[in-house]
């Protein structure tokens, strides 16, 4: 059953987190509308931790993950939002390889650097 408040808030978060980048699933879909209605409208929205140390921490689970897709977007987002830097996001990827591996690290490395110049030209537009 869809809480259409908590879908609305969650639609408006999953916008926020995500920069617009994300387009937001149809209602209707069971997995996408529990994702928002709960990770979205619920975690998301929280505000113990900031928006910056959420997007690290979950930076360093999608790279321990392998998640090379989800690891650009995420990076990309961040850029945008202005919660890091592309110098943050390079020493970030230096940590990152210290614990995850320099083989899973270096997957990371060329959708990082696609995120950063992405971001970089839509910033300059």
């Amino acid at each position: 059953m869809i809480d259409k408040e908590r879908r609305d808030r969650g639609e408006e978060k999953i916008h926020d987190v995500y920069a617009g980048d994300v387009v937001v699933p149809p209602e209707g879909y069971a997995f996408t509308d529990i994702m928002l209605q709960q990770l979205f409208a619920e975690v998301w929205t929280r505000d113990v931790l900031s928006m910056r140390d959420k997007r690290i921490m979950l930076l360093g689970m999608i790279a321990a993950q392998g998640e090379t897709t989800t690891f650009k977007i995420q990076i990309k987002a961040s850029l945008k939002r202005g919660e890091m830097t592309a110098e943050d996001a390079r020493e970030l990827h230096l940590f990152i390889a210290q614990y995850c591996g320099y083989p899973r690290a270096a997957a990371m490395l060329g959708p990082m650097e696609e995120a950063i110049a992405e971001a970089e030209k839509e910033q300059a537009k």
